[in-house]
């Protein structure tokens, strides 16, 4: 389904230098104004804005030892957890002004792909090239394992939690996305949801949690729609394509209801949702000069990360 809205532009507001290598996840403050970078360099950035301009406010470094392909915001705003290439996850902690390392979690035992907050905090989750899924239980300053779940069959690309209930999400290099619940003392996969042709890189829920938008290297959308009656029970009622000429990377829907697209031809796009489909509603060429490898909504902010080295903020102008 190829349709085309056309109502809305973005507007540049900064660009970013800072990092050396690719910048893979931004990701915005749920307490504040505050963007969080991470990439190749092995560094986590902070940036925010001071008067027009933007700055980067803070480095973390010295917790993971390779690439930090994800990172990920406490409910609270005052913790960063991490996704790395070393196998670990970092989780750094805001006290009295300074950022500290608190905690290194391991057990994965390859590259890790993918780390999210369950919405009160209560839980962690990461995921791995190892093909597991990892639920960890967050009390207090501790991290135990509640759960291994190892249902894909290929590399588990990103993890995200339900908004507002305990079900957790993850995408793969299977080219599903499986559902889990928490049974007894135990999590297990309650669902899996096919359709896609290729490794299924990102989802993103939009405000209530009854629908979501997976993002795919088959350079497809896919809309999923949570069925009545039924917690885990999501199907698939609408597939966009013919708007991404490459991989489609990463997927951000808003609160403002406004869908953002990541996709290794250097640009971004922005949908809308109307009568059960994604129309589109801008195309931004050229957003990068390299694969745009996350996008994060903030309001009406949107940031991008790259392999140009580069993040960007734009503003929403509807």
């Amino acid at each position: 389904q190829r349709r085309v809205r056309g109502m809305v532009k973005l507007d540049l507001v900064a660009t970013m230098t800072g990092h050396k290598g690719q910048v893979w996840s931004v990701d915005w403050s749920p307490t504040s104004k505050t963007l969080a970078s991470s990439g190749q360099d092995k560094t986590i950035k902070l940036w925010r804005q001071e008067g027009t301009e933007w700055f980067c406010v803070a480095t973390l470094e010295g917790g993971n030892t390779r690439t930090i392909r994800q990172i990920a915001w406490s409910p609270c705003g005052r913790k960063l957890a991490t996704a790395s290439f070393d196998s670990t996850t970092c989780i750094w902690e805001y006290s009295d002004g300074e950022w500290e390392l608190a905690a290194t979690l391991e057990g994965h035992e390859n590259e890790v792909k993918g780390v999210s907050w369950s919405r009160d905090g209560d839980y962690l989750a990461t995921c791995s090239r190892d093909k597991s899924v990892w639920v960890w239980e967050v009390v207090e300053d501790d991290y135990e394992c509640a759960s291994v779940l190892q249902v894909h069959s290929q590399d588990v690309k990103k993890v995200v939690w339900h908004p507002t209930d305990p079900l957790l999400f993850s995408a793969s290099y299977d080219d599903s996305v499986k559902v889990y619940k928490e049974f007894g003392d135990d999590w297990e996969c309650a669902d899996s949801l096919c359709g896609h042709s290729s490794t299924v890189w990102s989802l993103s829920f939009n405000k209530s949690g009854d629908k979501f938008v997976s993002c795919s290297d088959d350079r497809t959308l896919r809309v999923w729609c949570r069925d009545e009656n039924k917690t885990t029970k999501y199907t698939c009622k609408s597939t966009v394509c013919g708007f991404h000429s490459r991989p489609i990377y990463d997927v951000s829907w808003g609160r403002h209801g406004y869908i953002a697209t990541a996709a290794g031809d250097n640009a971004v796009r922005i949908f809308e949702h109307q009568g059960g489909s994604l129309l589109l509603a801008h195309f931004q060429p050229d957003a990068h000069s390299g694969d745009v490898n996350c996008v994060s909504w903030k309001g009406s902010l949107l940031a991008s990360a790259s392999d140009d080295e580069t993040v960007k903020i734009w503003t929403l102008d509807t």
